[in-house]
């Protein structure tokens, strides 16, 4: 990283709610984790009196089955932000520029300024129109898919469009992958592309943020030098461990998906009765709350017991909240509290298919 852009850079603002006594959908993960979880991750944790085996083979594996890459493509990382950072690091130097979404994750122009790079930003449902003169200058270009906030996936065949057109410039594509694992499209790793290297994160989909696992893959230079620069002992073992076992829960992920999109749709159904809600692919809607206030559609969800994400820190986003998709009885309450649906607002009682 840059030291100057460093003692320049802040921080940047995400969804997470501390308060514990609240029901939390500003921040968009799991409410389920699979079964066995804690038994591997109690094993785990007495194995930690030792270093982890640096060189993460079975957590590779896994990951590489899970994705439809090869293990040795898979380069480990703490968290999906961890091989975000390490990609930008072999990609960008002081004086670079990059092609950065919006609105998207806020961490990717921040990121870019910490390496002493610039940010370029573009409408992240523009990128596969870009051509040689917008990309040629760029050394590094990103898409997020799903995006967040909006939830839209890019379609397969515009992803190749602009995967051959980074190629064809020279230009790395990073594609972050954060949320993809609560579809069932395939990974741009399955493209065997040099300039592309994937991030993923394995905490969203399994509901467990705060184990930070994740993985970027790669090929070819960039991922001997991903592999070079990765930090040793990169995961600890519970991470590894844990990460390794969830990876292997494919009906685990099928369910989760089955009803990720169940969900979806019935909320999507009832916001739309209050909001201008946008198509998604992912376990989050995006609101337009109109002429409403947003700070105030905010605090009513708050006082009710619910938090919600303010998406107007989102680049172009002015009158958005973000929600997330959870379980069918938290999703009542959501609803209750924004004064959508027929949700009781009392206590949240479980349902059959839940």
């Amino acid at each position: 990283m840059d030291p100057d852009a460093i003692r320049a850079g802040s921080r940047v603002p995400h969804g997470g709610e501390p308060d514990r006594d609240v029901l939390d959908f500003s921040a968009n993960t799991n409410p389920r984790t699979p079964d066995g979880v804690g038994d591997v991750y109690t094993a785990a944790l007495e194995e930690s009196r030792r270093y982890p085996d640096d060189d993460y083979l079975e957590y590779r594996a896994a990951a590489a089955s899970f994705v439809g890459c090869e293990p040795e493509q898979v380069i480990p990382t703490p968290g999906g932000l961890a091989a975000i950072r390490l990609a930008m690091e072999q990609a960008l130097e002081p004086g670079d520029e990059a092609l950065v979404p919006y609105p998207s994750f806020g961490e990717y122009a921040r990121e870019v300024r910490l390496q002493g790079a610039t940010p370029r930003f573009v409408r992240y449902d523009e990128l596969h129109e870009l051509g040689p003169s917008v990309l040629e200058p760029c050394a590094l270009a990103i898409v997020c898919t799903p995006n967040n906030p909006t939830g839209d996936a890019i379609a397969p065949d515009a992803l190749e469009t602009l995967v051959d057109r980074c190629g064809a410039a020279d230009t790395t594509l990073l594609v972050d992958e954060a949320f993809l694992g609560f579809t069932d499209r395939p990974s741009a790793a399955e493209l065997g592309r040099d300039h592309v290297i994937v991030a993923r994160s394995l905490t969203k989909l399994f509901g467990l943020p705060g184990l930070r696992a994740g993985f970027a893959v790669a090929r070819g230079e960039r991922r001997d030098a991903l592999a070079t620069a990765r930090r040793a002992w990169s995961l600890g073992t519970p991470a590894a461990r844990v990460g390794a076992h969830c990876l292997r829960q494919d009906e685990f992920v099928r369910e989760t998906r089955e009803h990720v999109e169940r969900e979806r749709e019935r909320m999507c159904e009832a916001l739309e009765q209050r909001f201008d809600v946008h198509d998604s692919d992912a376990p989050y809607l995006l609101c337009d709350v109109g002429d409403r206030d947003v700070a105030t559609v905010i605090a009513d969800a708050r006082a009710a017991g619910v938090a919600i994400r303010d998406a107007t820190t989102f680049r172009a986003l002015d009158s958005h909240v973000r929600v997330a998709v959870k379980d069918r009885a938290a999703n009542d309450r959501l609803l209750g509290a924004l004064g959508v649906g027929d949700a009781d607002e009392g206590t949240v009682e479980p349902h059959e298919d839940d």
